[in-house]
């Protein structure tokens, strides 16, 4: 033994430090521990030499930091490189230690999600606390048959691991589930138990799988409960033995327990609960069969109210109650028992509320007499209440000579109850599971077995007890257990490859475990210490001190003397002493068991104890003390002397030596944080379980060792860039390593080389990749440099080009712009000359212009100032003038004031007396001043606008004086110039000219103010007019807007409405469609199920035959009812035919279509009434026979009239007999009709039309023929009528002819009187019958005219309400409207009228084909009656048939082949059971189809039956049975599937139904069966081609299933392009069959073979091209689902180069359709999921731009799926980045809409409906031409 340091274990990965590469400076990563996060990453800043006492890091926070290096702190752990960081076996890491363990499942866990690590051969599961959808069946099955590492670590990867090797190895085997609780043990081995029960299935009807699961809620209710730590924690250890048989079924379980933890049920911490079951049954307290129990809320009872809480969040308690009662149910529990078990739970509950009361002394104790609970208790057990009340309180002590009774205190009384409590469950736990191995044992041999062990893991809390000491004490054995299977399989492994083996020292815990159980041991001194009289728990402890006190594991603490501590191999642990002694004593008294013994109820968990002893299969988890009664003692029972730790360690003991014997498979559970949140990861709380669960005690054996290990061709291809050109074209590849290796890694102990690996030491893989990458970054560089160098030259040439171009283009420009220059100057010049000439000339003229206008304006000048002169005279004159009448009015003026101014004096005066004269008469009348208040103001107002008016109109007087005054002195100013002017001139006619102008102008002025006037009126006025116009325009405008937006928002709404209309038909359409093909889907699973019952039940007839014996069947029995699915045409009565169309008329058309048992009853009716027609027939044919036979022996008697009648009577039959063919053909294409139309997917109109016309159909059918039948009475009543006498006379000459004697007795008179009255009242009863019928069938026409004239008023009522309701429809439409609605309407009702007659047209065609048919056969039948009679008149009956034969010799070949009854089997022989697909290969494609169709048209032409029931019944028999035999044979399967289709299509062909007849020839339609309906045989063929089509898939999936992953994954495609990733214990020796040489590796090409020849096969056979189409597209889904499913769950293979591989492989595939023209097959859609998914592991995924991307190309991918496989990416080198959490976390975030199934997986055994589309042969029936090789030479052509 050594010390367990982690510095020895992982010495080998501080080495080294691997440099990466940041900002130019070289980095080294590191781990250092921290008190937080246990272990922290760093990166070292400066460089190390050796003897520095400082280490310079960096942390991830870019905080420095100095690491001290020393003898005690050595260097920290190196990180591994960032492409190992999230593998999935822990294995394959490059270095090996706690934080690189600790930090890869961190990332796998809170990152990708996963839950499973590989760490070597132990899967590590973390506990989620949460559902994740990674167990159902699909899983399951993907798992099944796969090697361990090559799919994603799984608890199913380690139960088919097992089943594996115990199939392969005929070893048993057993899985370990440990852990603490919490950490989801029971789930794990749950989940291992149902992977058995799946893949080993039970091979009978035991349902054995489905009892072990049913197990699992009985045991969780009943040893179960909540703790602070678990929700659902397992408080006791259970080992499950599934066993199976030698073909690997399950046939049995067996179930051990270990160590119940009975405290519980009496006491429970805070926040805990009880047992689940008491918390189940006080749930269902209320109901009705639990009245009894007088239970109520488990708040209400002490032994579940501890806790204080007793319920669990998500978790109802009443229904895991009915969970639990079915799985008692299903395993066999019987009702009385379940109540028993019930009973004895409420019981423990009543037992805990006796209430015992304390006596005055305080030594006694009573219990009241009014304890409810006590008689509860009393009541429910079936125990006498007045002694469990005596012996609650008190106890016996026996000695040798006496027996007393002494009393016990209260709380010793307490403590009784309890135990009895205790010990009560404790037997009733040991009864229920010893129940569960009775209903689980089997009486068959067990050939192995693979054991669960679902057992507590290492637990320490703060007060730790009994209980943990034995959990301790089992894990130290257990880890025991561990350490030497995993040093064995290290060591085993380096034996098998042949290396160096050196021994490797890991911690063996041996010493801690003698501490415990060996010879004076705890255990030993413990149960000496109980056997002390008095012994107590001071004293052992105090034993313990003295004895164990030097031991290394057991230390004493310093501040108690009542506990101890052992240094156990996870933790140290302290014991607290108290209770040990009576929790390993378990004392129970035995007044109280011996009167639970008297108990009816509870006497069997007792007595049967006793009986069984120890020698009881599952080991109990308590045992009794119980003292005897009697006075004598008797020698104790050997079990009761037995303490709780003796058998633990004894059952312990029993279990090691169970799993040593088997091979074990570690699962080890990890509690990722105390919260139970789920998702978090308390990275302490892990350490403290990885060491505890010995993970890192394995990681650090193999770390020991050589950890990294490859093999060479996996090396080859990874390090191959490493090597030499020269070496890759070596063909050793082992040679090729070792020097490569030799070259690399001058340390030769660094790695060893195997037989098939190579072996490395920690840390030198990592070394590998070093140099790896940095070959492929100084390669980059290269490239780079290359790269780089070749585009600089690319630009410098261009550069080059573009300087020398630039150049002769800017040369020739500058010569350009010379040239222009040129030009430019000479233009300058030119424009020079001309500009001056142009600007002087001018100048001059400017000048000459300037002289002649200063010469104009001075002239003027002086003119003007002439003007001014005699202006201002005439100005002065007028001034003075003005002035001069301005002096004379100011002086006028001045006078006229003054005399109003006197004027005004004088008048105020008088007005003042007036006024006062006024006042004094107002003072009289102060009334009439107050009426007349407001005429003043009034009166004031009308004075001061008066006032104003006139001075407005002296203003305006003197504005007109001023106007007349200035044009008087106008007037006389122009007097005077018109003056001046005539004496100036002289002239006067001038004047007059004058005066004449200005009058004229003085005219025009006015009129054009007048015309100026009215314009601007005209524009006022137009200018309303438009005002108005335009508010009227406005208006309108508005309005236009307001129903144009209307109109529009009406377009859009109808829109709308029409798109929703569109969508919702589309939507209806699809999920018609779809509900149509999950009905096939459905019928089709039928068929499978019938076909797979069906093979059972043979199975099960061979396997009884082969106990019984061989035994000879007689030959003449018939296999028809055990082979044969389908109804024969002799099938018994189901009803009447009236009364289902009466029950159809009541359910409605579309439900009666719905109901098959009508139309059953209405194809019965229609049996029967052939049957009787054909009764009738055969009494009209013996008749006819008895008639002839008197005919031909009285021919000379009876005359032409006679025979002519019995001509016609014979005619009129044939007539009716063709009739009723006829109907009945009729009948049978309805049905034909019907069942096609359902099976082609018409709508439930189509099909209420075709049922509604099925009923008219049969209705005139049933009155037809009950027509037929009264016309053949009418015909029976003539003959016999027409025959009395020739009966009378040929018996009386039969009698002449015998003997004398009788002819005498029959020429007698009575004879021939009974006779004629026994005529009379048959001819009587006949007429009676028939004037019955007659009045039937009037009733029943009188019913159907009321009943057609009901639905005629019935339909006129409707009509009238559609058009009512489409006028009211009409009239609230716009006339638009209404027009475009009539013309639509009317287009409806032309279009109906069209359809009904052209509905019409057809009927009266088809009419008029039957007619022309019926004449056709009149004319054939009257044809063979001719020569039929001349025969029977000329020949005897032996001629005529000889005569028939010659005459069909001489006929054609019709195309039937005719056999003999006993050639059958022969026939079926050669044509079913001997016949090879080779042998007819080169013939026509289905020819055993043809040739059997033709036999069975010659039976339906000789109208015989028998025969043809009987051979199509041993048809479909022999094909079954062919199919049985060569089962997985896919060219017989699809040789029989090509001629059960073809003889399928060949019935409908010439089956002489119209529909089946529109592709046939004229001579194809001459073939059709004449007499036969083969409907049913059609239908019972369709279901036999079905169950044909899905054995074919059976086998074809098959096939390829092995070939799929290998060629779409693994193989390389593309060469040279995937990488190899480092990988821990993936394909090892463990996992593989040591024979052979591993699972093959198929290539693409081989698949694509493959599928060409299942192609070539099918073609070659003939089989349809739609049913191919339909089977390439089933097994492309195969390829999907399968390739998707592994793709899901292996981390290996999700990366780009994948992806590429991918791609290019389904390119491939499509191209091999394409070459097959097989693009119409749907089958390309069905690889939608897969292409997806190799575009998603190659497009980019950083931003949210590429999760956009993402999210819009993966439609066929599901959110889960999605997530799964950027969780899964793996980058193959350092170069490629991983997909970070963020990114993962927005693509979560976008597909939250998506309504997806939360299935991840893909549904591998999902199958499409199959429809066998009718195709018609274009090959001809006399044209085929049968090989010899066949030898059918017993068949005729006929």
């Amino acid at each position: 033994m050594v010390a367990r340091t982690w510095v020895t274990g992982f010495s080998a990965s501080r080495l080294w430090f691997r440099p990466c590469r940041q900002d130019n400076v070289v980095l080294t990563r590191v781990w250092i521990s921290d008190t937080e996060d246990v272990w922290k990453a760093a990166e070292i800043t400066k460089d190390y030499k050796e003897g520095d006492p400082v280490l310079h890091l960096k942390l991830e926070d870019e905080t420095p930091l100095e690491y001290r290096i020393g003898p005690k702190d050595p260097l920290p752990f190196l990180r591994n490189p960032d492409i190992l960081v999230g593998e999935n076996d822990l294995t394959a890491l490059s270095y090996l230690h706690e934080p690189a363990i600790l930090h890869n499942l961190k990332v796998r866990f809170l990152e990708s999600n996963h839950i499973y690590t590989y760490c070597g051969i132990v899967l590590v599961a973390i506990n989620p606390y949460e559902q994740l959808p990674i167990y159902g069946e699909e899983v399951i099955n993907a798992y099944s048959g796969q090697n361990m590492g090559d799919m994603d670590p799984h608890i199913f990867a380690v139960a088919e691991e097992a089943y594996k090797q115990m199939a392969r190895d005929e070893r048993n085997q057993s899985i370990i589930v440990s852990g603490e609780s919490g950490a989801g043990k029971t789930v794990s081995a749950k989940y291992a138990m149902r992977f058995f029960a799946t893949v080993g299935g039970s091979a009978g009807n035991t349902n054995v799988e489905e009892k072990v699961l049913a197990s699992s809620p009985i045991m969780e209710a009943i040893g179960n409960a909540k703790t602070t730590r678990n929700d659902n924690s397992s408080r006791f250890g259970k080992y499950i033995q599934i066993g199976f048989d030698r073909r690997y079924h399950i046939i049995g379980a067996n179930m051990r327990t270990y160590l119940l933890e009975k405290s519980r049920v009496v006491f429970q911490a805070e926040d805990e609960r009880n047992y689940h079951i008491f918390y189940q049954l006080c749930a269902c307290a209320s109901l009705p069969e639990f009245k009894d129990l007088a239970l109520s809320s488990a708040e209400d009872f002490c032994y579940t109210s501890f806790g204080e809480n007793i319920f669990i969040e998500g978790v109802n308690d009443a229904e895991d109650f009915e969970k639990t009662k079915e799985a008692f149910t299903l395993i066999g529990v019987k009702e009385n028992n379940q109540n028993n078990i019930i009973k004895i739970i409420a019981s423990i509950l009543h037992l805990g509320n006796v209430d015992i009361c304390s006596e005055r002394d305080g030594d006694s104790c009573h219990v009241l007499k009014e304890d409810m609970h006590l008689k509860h208790f009393c009541r429910l057990l079936g125990v006498e209440l007045e002694q469990m009340e005596h012996w609650l309180c008190h106890r016996k002590l026996v000695t040798t000579s006496e027996t007393y009774v002494k009393n016990m205190s209260c709380k010793q009384a307490g403590n009784a109850r309890n135990a009895l409590a205790k010990h009560i469950y404790a037997r009733m736990f040991d009864w229920i599971v010893e129940h569960i191995n009775l209903a689980l044992h089997t009486s068959s041999k067990q050939h192995s077995f693979i054991g669960v062990l679902d057992i507590y893991g290492f637990e320490t809390f703060e007060i730790n007890s009994f209980e943990q000491f034995c959990i301790n004490y089992a894990n130290e054995k257990l880890q025991q257990q561990f350490n030497s299977h995993v040093f064995k399989l290290e060591q085993e492994e380096y034996m098998k490859e042949q290396i160096p083996w050196e021994l490797i020292d890991f911690y063996d815990n041996q010493p801690c475990i003698d501490l415990i159980e060996a010879k004076l041991g705890i255990l030993d001194l413990l149960d000496e210490e109980c056997r002390v009289p008095k012994g107590t728990d001071e004293n052992w402890t105090q034993k313990l001190y003295g004895k164990h006190s030097s031991s290394v594991h057991f230390q004493k603490p310093r501040m108690s003397n009542t506990s101890f501590i052992i240094i156990h191999f996870a933790d140290k642990v302290e014991y607290q002493c108290e209770g040990f002694l009576e929790k390993n004593r378990d004392t129970v008294y035995e007044e109280q068991i011996n009167i639970l013994k008297a108990s009816k109820m509870v006497a069997d968990l007792f007595l049967e104890k006793e009986v069984s002893g120890s020698s009881s299969s599952s080991s109990k988890s308590s045992r009794i003390n119980v003292r005897s009664a009697k006075t004598t003692p008797k020698a104790p029972n050997k079990e009761h002397r037995k303490t709780v730790g003796h058998q633990f360690r004894n059952s312990l003991q029993l279990l090691m030596e169970t799993l040593n014997a088997t091979t074990p498979h570690y699962v080890r559970c990890i509690k990722p944080n105390d919260e139970k949140m789920s998702f978090m990861f308390d990275s302490r709380r892990a350490v403290q379980q990885l060491r505890a669960c010995g993970v890192l005690e394995t990681i650090r054996i193999s770390a020991a060792g050589y950890p990294s290990r490859w093999t060479y061709p996996d090396f080859f291809n990874r390090y191959r860039v490493l090597m030499k050109k020269s070496d890759l074209t070596k063909s050793d590849k082992k040679l090729v390593c070792r020097n490569l290796l030799e070259t690399l890694i001058k340390d030769s102990d660094m790695f060893q080389f195997g037989k098939t690996k190579i072996f490395f030491r920690a840390g030198q893989v990592a070394y590998l990749e070093k140099l790896r990458a940095d070959k492929f970054r100084s390669a980059c560089i290269k490239i780079q440099k290359t790269v780089r160098g070749w585009q600089q030259r690319i630009r410098y040439r261009k550069i080059l080009k573009s300087a020398i171009l630039l150049q002769r283009y800017g040369r020739g420009y500058l010569a350009r712009r010379y040239a222009d220059q040129l030009r430019l100057t000479r233009a300058a010049i030119t424009c020079q000359k001309q500009f001056r000439m142009v600007r002087d000339r001018q100048a001059y003229l400017r000048v000459r212009q300037a002289v002649v206008t200063i010469q104009a304006y001075t002239r003027g000048m002086y003119t003007r100032r002439i003007f001014q002169e005699f202006l201002l005279h005439h100005k002065a004159m007028v001034i003075q003038k003005n002035v001069r009448g301005w002096m004379a009015r100011k002086k006028f003026r001045r006078a006229r004031n003054a005399a109003i101014t006197i004027q005004c004096a004088f008048r105020c005066l008088r007005a003042k007396r007036q006024l006062k004269q006024l006042k004094i008469e107002a003072r009289s009348a102060q009334h009439l001043k107050k009426l007349n208040t407001g005429m003043e103001n009034k009166i004031v107002q009308l004075q001061r606008k008066m006032d104003d008016q006139s001075k407005e109109l002296k203003s305006q007087n003197e504005q007109l004086l001023s106007a007349n005054s200035n044009l008087g002195s106008e007037v006389n100013k122009l007097q005077k110039e018109l003056e001046q002017v005539r004496i100036r001139h002289g002239d006067g006619n001038q004047l007059t000219s004058l005066q004449e102008e200005l009058e004229r102008l003085r005219a025009e002025l006015r009129e054009s103010h007048e015309q100026n006037q009215r314009q601007e009126a005209e524009h006022s006025s137009e200018k309303l007019l438009l005002t108005q116009r335009v508010e009227e325009l406005e208006k309108e405008n508005t309005l236009l807007k307001s129903d144009k937006d209307e109109m529009n928002h009406k377009i859009l709404q109808h829109s709308k409405s029409t798109e929703d209309q569109e969508s919702s038909a589309c939507q209806r359409e699809t999920g018609i469609q779809k509900d149509l093909d999950d009905e096939r889907l459905r019928y089709q699973n039928l068929l499978k199920e019938f076909s797979r019952m069906e093979q059972r039940y043979d199975n099960l007839q061979e396997e009884v035959s082969l106990k019984r014996g061989h035994r000879r069947n007689p030959s003449n029995q018939s296999s028809l009812e055990s082979d044969s699915n389908y109804p024969s045409i002799s099938t018994s009565e189901v009803g009447d035919a009236e009364d289902a169309i009466q029950m159809v008329e009541e359910m409605g058309v579309e439900k009666a279509a719905m109901d098959i048992s009508i139309f059953m009853k209405l194809q019965k009716r229609v049996r029967e009434l052939e049957q009787e027609r054909k009764r009738m027939q055969n009494n009209i044919d013996k008749m006819e026979e008895l008639t002839k036979s008197k005919v031909t022996e009285r021919r000379n008697l009876t005359s032409q009239d006679e025979v002519a009648d019995l001509a016609y009577n014979s005619f009129k039959r044939q007539e009716l007999e063709s009739e009723n063919k006829k109907l009945k053909n009729d009948l049978n294409e309805l049905r034909k009709n019907i069942s096609d139309k359902a099976s082609d997917g018409s709508t439930s109109n189509e099909l209420q039309e075709s049922y509604k016309l099925l009923l008219n159909q049969l209705k005139e059918a049933n009155e037809e023929l009950d027509i037929r039948k009264e016309e053949v009475i009418l015909l029976r009543t003539q003959i016999v009528s027409g025959s009395p006498r020739p009966e009378q006379n040929g018996h009386i000459v039969v009698c002449e002819q015998e003997s004398n004697v009788e002819a005498e007795v029959n020429n007698k008179k009575p004879p021939l009187d009974k006779e004629e009255a026994l005529q009379a009242y048959q001819e009587l009863s006949e007429s009676k019958r028939l004037l019955e019928a007659q009045m039937q069938t009037m009733s029943r026409q009188h019913k159907d005219e009321l009943e057609a004239l009901h639905t005629q008023i019935e339909l006129l009522r409707l009509d009238l309400e559609k058009k009512q309701e489409a006028l009211n429809y009409t009239m609230s439409l716009s006339p638009e409207a209404q027009v475009e609605y009539s013309v639509q309407q009317e287009i409806t009702r032309l279009t109906n009228d069209n359809l009904d007659l052209k509905e019409l047209v057809e009927k009266l065609e088809k009419n008029e084909r039957k007619l022309k048919k019926q004449l056709r056969i009149y004319m054939k039948k009257i044809q063979e009656v001719a020569p039929v009679s001349v025969v029977d008149s000329s020949k005897a009956r032996p001629e005529m048939t000889r005569q028939v034969t010659v005459q069909r010799k001489e006929k054609d070949f019709e195309g039937m082949l005719e056999y003999c009854k006993e050639d059958e089997a022969l026939l079926l022989k050669s044509l079913i059971a001997d016949i090879r697909p080779s042998t007819v290969s080169a013939t026509v494609p289905c020819l055993p189809a043809y040739i059997l169709f033709m036999c069975i048209r010659h039976a339906d032409y000789v109208n015989d039956d028998e025969k043809v029931e009987s051979l199509l019944t041993s048809t479909i028999n022999a094909i079954k049975k062919v199919l049985k035999k060569n089962g997985n044979d896919f060219e017989m399967v699809s040789f029989w599937l090509a001629n059960t289709s073809r003889l399928l299509h060949c019935l409908k062909q010439y089956s002489g139904d119209e529909a089946f007849m529109t592709q046939n020839t004229g001579k194809q339609n001459e073939h059709c069966l004449k007499n036969f309906d083969l409907a049913e045989y059609r239908q019972v063929l369709s279901d036999l081609s079905i169950q044909i089509y899905q054995q074919l898939i059976k086998v074809a999936e098959g096939i390829m299933q092995p070939m799929i992953v290998s060629a779409m994954l693994e193989s390389e495609s593309i060469p040279s392009l995937s990488g190899v990733k480092p990988m821990g214990y993936r394909n090892r020796s463990s996992s593989m069959d040591q024979d052979g040489s591993g699972p093959s590796t198929y290539t693409l090409g081989a698949l694509i073979r493959q599928l060409g020849q299942f192609h070539s096969i099918m073609g070659e056979h003939g089989l349809d091209p739609e049913i191919v189409s339909q089977v390439v597209r089933q097994l492309f889904h195969c390829i999907n689902a399968i390739t998707l499913n592994n793709l899901l769950l292996r981390k290996d293979v999700c990366s780009w180069s994948t992806g590429m591989q991918l791609r290019y492989n389904i390119s491939q595939m499509e191209e091999w359709l394409r070459g097959n023209n097989l693009q119409q097959s749907k089958a390309a859609p069905t690889l939608e999921p897969i292409i997806q998914a190799a575009q998603l592991l190659q497009v980019k995924k950083k931003t949210s731009q590429d999760a956009e991307a993402i999210c819009s190309l993966c439609t066929s991918l599901t959110m889960q799926q999605i997530v799964k496989i950027l969780n899964l990416y793996t980058p193959l080198n350092e170069f490629e980045e991983r997909v970070t959490v963020s990114f993962i976390r927005n693509i979560q975030n976008r597909l939250q809409e998506r309504n997806d199934a939360p299935q991840l997986l893909v549904d591998t055994k999902h199958t499409f409906p199959v429809l066998f589309p009718y195709t018609p042969s274009a090959l001809n029936l006399e044209n085929l031409h049968i090989p010899a090789s066949l030898e059918l030479n017993f068949l005729i052509r006929v």
